[in-house]
């Protein structure tokens, strides 16, 4: 997650730009809420798989073009998006519909009632940071070694 100024021309994946415009339009920064609010939308509009990659890919472009491409962490990435998706979809579950249009305030209500997903430590929860930190987690899938993921079955 940054909190550098980013440009939709930062990467070369249109629907990443579409993306990155919406959420750009009201921010002067591309901060944490920011990245929640990209992904959200990248869940509902793509689906979780398409949107790992997405986001993924997104961001690993972003800090190639900032000249800071050690900062791409593809377990962060992912596991940022799955934990989006686990909420979307248990949004979508508990309210029968296929969810609101894809709204600045329909993200806002989202948010409002998942705060955690605002909390940029979410994932110290799930993972000790020399996890984090490590090479395998920085270049590929790293599972949670704290506490598994709420959809996941517990240890």
């Amino acid at each position: 997650m940054s909190d550098h100024p980013v440009g939709p021309e930062s990467v070369d994946t249109p629907d990443f730009q579409t993306l990155m415009r919406e959420v750009m339009a009201d921010a002067d920064r591309f901060g944490h809420r920011q990245h929640i609010r990209l992904t959200w939308l990248a869940v509902r509009r793509f689906g979780t798989s398409a949107a790992v990659e997405l986001v993924s890919e997104g961001i690993r472009s972003t800090a190639r073009y900032a000249g800071a491409p050690q900062k791409y962490n593809a377990t962060v990435s992912r596991a940022w998006v799955e934990l989006v998706a686990h909420h979307v979809l248990e949004t979508r579950t508990s309210s029968g519909t296929s969810g609101a249009p894809d709204t600045f305030d329909a993200f806002d209500a989202f948010a409002e009632h998942h705060t955690a997903l605002l909390d940029k430590r979410l994932l110290t929860r799930f993972y000790r940071p020399a996890t984090l930190a490590g090479t395998g987690a920085r270049t590929g899938w790293v599972e949670p070694d704290l506490a598994p993921f709420p959809w996941q079955p517990p240890r």
